[in-house]
């Protein structure tokens, strides 16, 4: 793994997140409201993806040297309030990334997960981790947007690639 490889992973990771955000939004803050199903980690869209959220932000805490102990589940209200309160994040997040060496991919974190128990990863691991658990839970939002109005937009990381070199519209 490279920086260059976890920059990119990260334009793909914010690219993939307001895809299907976007597709989410147009269908209005009553829709992504409606629960629809127990059996996603969470039971509706503005819920999921204020949990996308909340992880990239306990997460990018944790690589910054603080633990977060609130659980990374937001009870956040209105897609609207996501979207205020993600874009700086992800601003933050970005520098965060444009900012590492490739020395730092290896760095060690020492960080307590949100029920306090101690852990010690590589940063790169961990930089992984956090684009791999946006995209499990991409694909649970595009099974409910899928259940709610249709199939959604594909979020794979060659379509973004190609869209990226001008491979495809």
């Amino acid at each position: 793994m490279s920086v260059a490889m976890v920059r990119d992973l990260y334009e793909y990771h914010r690219w993939a997140n307001h895809r299907l955000f976007d597709v989410a939004l147009a269908l209005g803050e009553e829709a992504c409201a409606r629960d629809v199903g127990k059996h996603f980690s969470v039971p509706n869209l503005t819920r999921m993806f204020a949990h996308i959220y909340g992880a990239d932000l306990n997460w990018l805490k944790r690589w910054e040297g603080s633990s977060p102990t609130e659980s990374p589940f937001f009870e956040i209200d209105s897609m609207a309030e996501v979207r205020r309160k993600w874009d700086p994040l992800e601003a933050e997040q970005k520098a965060y990334v444009d900012g590492l060496t490739e020395a730092d991919l290896g760095r060690t974190i020492d960080y307590k997960n949100s029920q306090g128990r101690a852990f010690r990863v590589a940063l790169g691991v961990l930089l992984q981790h956090v684009a791999n658990h946006a995209t499990h839970h991409r694909s649970e939002i595009a099974t409910m947007l899928t259940l709610l109005s249709g199939s959604p937009p594909d979020t794979g990381i060659n379509t973004w690639i190609l869209l990226k070199t001008g491979q495809s519209h």
